[in-house]
C-alpha cells in the first residue's frame, strides 16, 4: 500500500471519530502534548480541533504536535488535525496486497 492508500484508509477510519482534544488559547502545553499521548497510545488516531481563539496556523501547530508526540499527520482541513502513531502509519504504508 502506497502512502497515499494509507492516508486514504485512515481518513475513511477518522470520518466517524470527533475531536478528544481540544487546542485553547493557551496553545500547546504538557498537558495537552501528555493527554495526545495517551490517546494515540490507546486508541492509534485521533482528531484534535484547534479552537479559534489561537493565533497560530493550523499546520504550523499540527507539525509542533507530531514533532512532540512523535506521531504522523493524516490530514489537517478546517481546524481540524488528524494524528496517528508512528506504527500504524509504518505498517499500513507497508502493508501488501
Amino acid at each position: 500500500m502506497t502512502e497515499k492508500e494509507a492516508k486514504k484508509e485512515l481518513m475513511r477510519r477518522a470520518n466517524d471519530l470527533s475531536p478528544t482534544v481540544h487546542v485553547g488559547k493557551e496553545g500547546i502545553d504538557d498537558g495537552v502534548l501528555n493527554e495526545i499521548v495517551a490517546q494515540l497510545k490507546k486508541a492509534r488516531l485521533i482528531k484534535v480541533k484547534v479552537l479559534s481563539t489561537v493565533e497560530i496556523d493550523t499546520k504550523e501547530i499540527a507539525e509542533e504536535l507530531a514533532s512532540s508526540t512523535n506521531s504522523v499527520i493524516v490530514d489537517v482541513r478546517g481546524s481540524v488535525v488528524v494524528l496517528t502513531d508512528k506504527r500504524t502509519w509504518t505498517s499500513l504504508s507497508q502493508k501488501k496486497f
